[in-house]
């Protein structure tokens, strides 16, 4: 290539004269033979310029084990993705127009460590997931832990379930992928059908690929796992399970009469084969329209909102201060509204035990939107000692409780970190990550959240589940929280019966370290309405 002369006479900017290098490979002093035949390129590059962004190609160049060849080999990158990390390192620019190359770039840049470009890249995935791109998505997030990407991805396969299973590329999927779906509380499906034929759509899948008969059941059997200890068969009537399930060669005769009787018989049931789910529980996932948001403070929200004792307040005047602020009901978390807190249960096979006083899911949604938020604020008594609880790294805490109606859990509220620095009158702002979920009393997870976000100290701040859950009174429930951010948290012995807004709530914990760590779940948010519990 013949060079022009004083280039750098118009070349006024630091970028475009790096860039124009890049293009010319001009003084370069290395060289990479990208890709695998027949799609190789050789790339000619600066070695001072990689250096300076990555510490990668630092060792590389200029470490005590540095590259003594100029041609150096890249089989496990793509040239178009290799140049646009080349892109980057030489602009601070890179142009990101298809979900593959984003992919491909994104590893290419954890390899040769340069966070910045991960970041920019994990951010177009994350805009770019779609049903067809979800799966594959969620393996590449897993593979490289990027837990923001993996929970978009989620987000996608539990909201539009019925468009990913119903992509051609769903057979392609790997196995715990396919089992991550399956372990879900909310889906976007019609019934636990869905789900099954999904299941047998792979498993044929998987056995051609294996050369393996797919119209075999025992072949279908060694290719799925445990898929199948996770379909929620008793969530389907009789017919359904008759018409669908039944007619598959992935259950034996023997499994399928033990099914069906399960699904028939009201009193005294047969066993369910050994390793299949005994969850009746229908996991469909019933979208809510829109309800305003509400901002208002704790007292007009709680009818039995009362002040914090005085001896709580000198004790620690900014934890308790926020108490008696106006807050916004979802200030800590925009997606808290109530709109976004309410895709109810769907109706199960048993839906007496469901719904209150037997009305139809349709029912329930329209009267819950009338409903208004109520907070069970448990209190501490007054010989009750608060202390704090230094978390180094995960700490876990749950509480168990029933109540005397029928109600809607919709979240709950932790305390936020205290702030070191007593004397220090502004509250300080640290992000929050925790998990939250809540458990019937056999254990099974009823709904859950991952909650992230930044919130002030010295305060509490709400947590609302992926979905709310119908409370039947007089049942035990648990409801668990784990943080997983560093610091300290406020933590002492709360009250174990409440009444709230005519809503009688027994609180029980288990051994003397929950019963210390109990304090650490403050307040139940929940909805109801008395003609419910009639």
């Amino acid at each position: 290539m013949d060079l022009p002369c004083d280039w750098q006479i118009n070349k006024q900017k630091l970028l475009e004269r790096t860039q124009y290098l890049l293009a010319t490979g001009q003084w370069s002093d290395c060289k990479f033979v990208v890709g695998q035949e027949p799609h190789q390129q050789t790339l000619k590059v600066h070695k001072l310029f990689l250096a300076m962004s990555s510490p990668v190609f630092e060792a590389m160049f200029f470490g005590g084990m540095a590259e003594k060849n100029d041609l150096i080999s890249i089989e496990d990158v793509q040239p178009e993705a290799f140049k646009a990390l080349l892109e980057y390192i030489y602009t601070d620019r890179v142009d990101l127009n298809s979900f593959e190359l984003a992919c491909e770039l994104c590893y290419c840049a954890k390899k040769y460590m340069l966070p910045p470009l991960i970041k920019e890249c994990t951010k177009y995935l994350c805009s770019d997931v779609s049903p067809k791109t979800a799966c594959r998505a969620y393996e590449f997030a897993r593979l490289f832990d990027e837990r923001t990407l993996m929970e978009k991805c989620l987000e996608i396969i539990c909201t539009r379930t019925n468009e990913v299973l119903r992509e051609p590329n769903w057979e392609e999927v790997e196995l715990e992928t396919l089992l991550t779906v399956l372990e879900q509380e909310d889906l976007q499906i019609n019934s636990e059908v869905e789900l099954f034929i999904a299941v047998e759509r792979w498993a044929k899948a998987e056995c051609t690929r294996k050369s393996l008969d797919p119209n075999d059941g025992k072949s279908l059997k060694s290719v799925i796992g445990n898929a199948l200890s996770k379909i929620r068969f008793l969530s389907l009537s009789a017919q359904e399970f008759a018409e669908g399930p039944g007619m598959s060669p992935l259950l034996t005769q023997d499994e399928t009469f033990a099914i069906l009787m399960n699904t028939l018989c009201t009193g005294n049931k047969a066993p369910m084969p050994e390793g299949f789910s005994t969850n009746s529980h229908s996991r469909v996932n019933i979208c809510k329209p829109p309800i305003t948001h509400i901002t208002c403070s704790l007292r007009s929200v709680n009818p039995c909102y009362k002040p914090v004792d005085p001896y709580f307040k000198s004790f620690m005047p900014h934890y308790w201060s926020s108490y008696d602020q106006p807050v916004s009901i979802n200030e800590a978390e925009p997606s808290g509204t109530l709109s976004n807190a309410l895709p109810i249960m769907g109706a199960r096979k048993d839906a007496e035990n469901l719904s209150m006083n037997n009305s139809s899911p349709v029912v329930i949604e329209s009267a819950m939107r009338e409903l208004t938020k109520q907070y069970c604020l448990r209190s501490l008594p007054r010989n009750s000692i608060i202390t704090k609880c230094v978390n180094t790294n995960v700490l876990e805490c749950s509480v168990t409780f029933s109540v005397d109606k029928n109600i809607w859990v919709l979240g709950v509220q932790v305390p936020t970190q205290i702030n070191d620095n007593t004397y220090r009158i502004d509250s300080v702002s640290y992000t929050e990550v925790l998990y939250a979920h809540l458990l019937d009393s056999d254990n099974t997870r009823l709904t859950y959240t991952h909650f992230s976000t930044k919130v002030k100290m010295n305060t509490l701040v709400e947590i609302t589940f992926n979905r709310a859950v119908c409370i039947l009174k007089n049942r035990v429930y648990r409801v668990g929280v784990v943080f997983n951010a560093r610091g300290k948290y406020p933590i002492g012995v709360c009250t174990q019966n409440m009444t709230c807004d005519s809503v009688s709530f027994s609180f029980r914990v288990g051994n003397s370290t929950d019963n210390v760590r109990d304090g650490l779940i403050r307040s139940i948010v929940f909805t109801h309405h008395d003609t419910n519990n009639m």
